[in-house]
């Protein structure tokens, strides 16, 4: 604990640091909540380098993705200190600092903030749409081009397939030959995992800033009024496709059982919930999708669901080396937890169609 007492002191910090105590359950960064004596609060983060393996990157696209937020809510009359993610620099006026060959960033906490990890109303998926698509409203005009990747190939399914293949090759684990419908099922829909980057080549799908981790815990709620406040957790906003942004939303948010639960009967898409968030998108940033992206928001749910699986399971195949885990298996458990959202999405499929052309038809 002294070594990140004395990390947290890096940063210019209102008060003295009264407390540290672990917070959150992320799965790639660790993060401490910082209290103060003037009861000021922080998030202390360590930036996981095996991922993210350009600190500067990775900060310089989130400084000035939120400098232009913090400008675009400013300029409405909204709380920019509250309403977007705060970067707390360091004493010497650095967006991060490295202790003992660790990156370390410190972001401001908003009080009297809540995220929801299930959605026990669908009015709140709604709203997290809404946040969503007004995160891609209020970027519409900031020059995606000019942001780093800080993931090589982050939603690039088909290089996501690669890995996924590469994986089951090396065999680390030697656990392939016990997963072997799970590959198969990954194998049968080789060919859908390009219909989203064969677009991009031929230029029918634009590039747009996006958050490309769009799960419902990545929105802060007002604690009182459960209203949207700010989109958070920035460390994948890059280059994409507003269905990268979309299909994550849906694959997270429309099943009702936890993203690891092992009874697969609790696991489906829920169509109520589908058109709850996309009512809330569409209403936020549905008048700046071309028509080809509103063409393929049907299929965006499975394809980033489908890959998502396959990243899980590719990691339980090599030994479990990216995501976190908490029990024996835990990767391939939320490997199969997105493989029966697939399949469901697809006996869905002409029912989330319906659902997205007739709000088009009503909203646009």
């Amino acid at each position: 604990m002294k070594s990140i007492i004395k990390t947290a002191k890096q940063f210019a910090i209102n008060g003295s640091i009264a407390s540290i105590e672990p917070y959150g359950n992320g799965h790639i960064n660790t993060t401490f909540l910082i209290t103060t004596d003037t009861d000021s609060q922080y998030i202390l983060q360590k930036i996981n380098t095996s991922v993210f393996k350009d600190p500067y990157q990775l900060m310089d696209n989130i400084v000035r993705v939120t400098t232009y937020l913090k400008n675009q809510v400013a300029s409405r009359g909204g709380d920019p200190d509250r309403e977007v993610l705060g970067i707390v620099p360091t004493v010497e006026g650095d967006s991060y600092t490295v202790q003992d060959n660790s990156a370390w960033r410190l972001l401001t906490f908003v009080k009297d903030s809540i995220t929801f990890q299930v959605i026990d109303d669908p009015k709140n998926f709604y709203y997290a749409g809404k946040a969503f698509g007004n995160f891609t409203s209020q970027l519409d005009q900031f020059p995606a081009d000019t942001l780093f990747e800080t993931i090589k190939n982050f939603h690039n399914t088909p290089s996501r397939y690669k890995d996924f293949e590469a994986a089951v090759e090396r065999n680390a684990s030697g656990k392939a030959a016990d997963v072997c419908d799970e590959i198969e099922f990954v194998r049968q829909r080789k060919d859908f995992c390009s219909l989203f980057t064969d677009k991009i080549k031929d230029g029918s799908l634009p590039l747009r800033v996006t958050h490309n981790d769009t799960k419902l815990n990545n929105v802060l709620f007002d604690k009182h009024t459960k209203l949207p406040v700010a989109v958070i957790d920035l460390d994948t906003v890059m280059p994409g496709l507003s269905l990268y942004d979309f299909g994550d939303a849906i694959r997270f948010g429309t099943n009702p059982a936890d993203e690891d639960e092992k009874d697969l009967s609790k696991v489906f898409c829920d169509l109520e919930l589908f058109e709850a968030f996309t009512r809330g998108y569409l209403e936020a940033c549905g008048n700046l999708l071309c028509p080809e992206e509103l063409e393929m928001l049907p299929y965006a749910g499975k394809m980033l669901t489908l890959e998502c699986g396959m990243r899980f399971l590719a990691d339980h195949i090599a030994g479990d080396v990216y995501f976190k885990i908490h029990r024996e298996n835990h990767n391939l458990d939320r490997a199969r937890t997105q493989f029966k959202m697939v399949k469901d999405m697809e006996e869905k499929h002409d029912q989330l169609t319906e659902i997205v052309q007739r709000l088009i038809k009503e909203i646009l």
